[in-house]
Parts: C-alpha cells; structure tokens; sequence
C-alpha cells in the first residue's frame, strides 16, 4: 500500500503549479495526459517507503508544453492548460478535496488579480511615479522648519550637569556659547 505525499497546487488562466512535497524522491515517475490525468510515483526514505497520487485534474492539459523540475525537497510541476482560462477548482469530481491536497498560497493569485499578458516574475511598474504616492506622511512636512524648534523641553548634558551643580537653570545661550576653558575645574 502505497501512501500520498502533501500536494500544493495553484493556478493561472494558462498554467497549474503542483509541488509534490517529498524529501529525498528517488525513481520520481510522472504521467500526464491530454484528458486530464496526473499520475506522480516515487520512494522516499531509508526504508524506501512508496508513494503515489493519481488525480483527475478539472479540464484538459497540454502534455507537450508541461514540464518538471526534481529537486532535493520537492517535486514541482508547472502543467500548460489546454484552454487559456481559471478552473473552478483542481479536481474533475466536486466535493471536499482529499486531505493530501493544499492550496499553494505562496503561489496564488486570485483570477481579478492576474497581470495581463506579463509573467509572474516581471516587475515592471511602467510610468509609475512613486513620490507622487502618498505612501505615509511625507507630504507637507519641511524638515527645515522642523528643526528650528525653540519651544524644545529637553535638556542638554550640559544644561543638566549646570543645573544641578549651581542649582539654577542656566539660560540656553550661555551653555551653547560656553568654551570649555572657562568650565570650573571639577578637581575638589
């Protein structure tokens, strides 16, 4: 008896992702045909343990343009559909899904939200000029202005360290003004 491996899967109007997720596959055997069937087999495991997924997939698919990529972790299939066009779900039959089956959300893309005529990878923002976006606060600030803030309550070291050894708020101009020859010498 055979077990199932956990299957992720996605979609675009021209393409399904499935990602078999299976460490170490060996002897990874893939059948598709035109009707739609998905047959995966493989081992896995020191003790060779077999797997298999045998699916009817909704609609038809090209068998020709599909392809397959092995990898150390996973099996990852991008599969052609025959007709440009979103499936209403993965499977022929309707109905709960079987528990192997996950939707890929690292992969999805809602049908209203698909890029027209442009690969997922494509990052192109066109004539898009960000800093006319209003993307959090910067609008009508002057930083200029900003800091000519006279009403500051903090104080300085230097204010702190006067106040507390005279006992009496120093005006702001004589601590800026100051020059370290004239400080008291702190030897006592």
């Amino acid at each position: 008896m055979s077990r199932h491996p956990s299957v992720k899967w996605a979609q675009r109007s021209d393409v399904l992702y499935l990602t078999v997720e299976l460490p170490d596959a060996q002897d990874v055997k893939l059948k598709l045909e035109p009707e739609g069937k998905f047959h995966f087999s493989a081992i896995a495991g020191s003790e060779k343990i077999p797997y298999e997924v045998d699916i009817d997939l909704f609609d038809a698919i090209d068998v020709n343009n599909s392809k397959a990529s092995v990898g150390s972790r996973n099996i990852c299939y991008l599969v052609k559909k025959a007709e440009n066009k979103w499936w209403d779900r993965l499977l022929k039959q309707g109905g709960k899904s079987p528990v192997f089956l996950k939707v890929d959300w690292d992969k999805w893309v809602d049908e209203d939200e698909e890029p027209e005529n442009q690969p997922a990878s494509d990052m192109d923002f066109g004539d898009i000029d960000f800093s006319k976006l209003n993307m959090g606060g910067g609008e009508g600030l002057d930083f200029d202005a900003a800091g000519d803030d006279d009403d500051d309550e903090s104080d300085t070291e230097e204010e702190d360290a006067a106040e507390a050894s005279t006992g009496k708020v120093p005006d702001t101009k004589d601590v800026l003004s100051a020059d370290p020859k004239d400080a008291p010498d702190s030897k006592a």
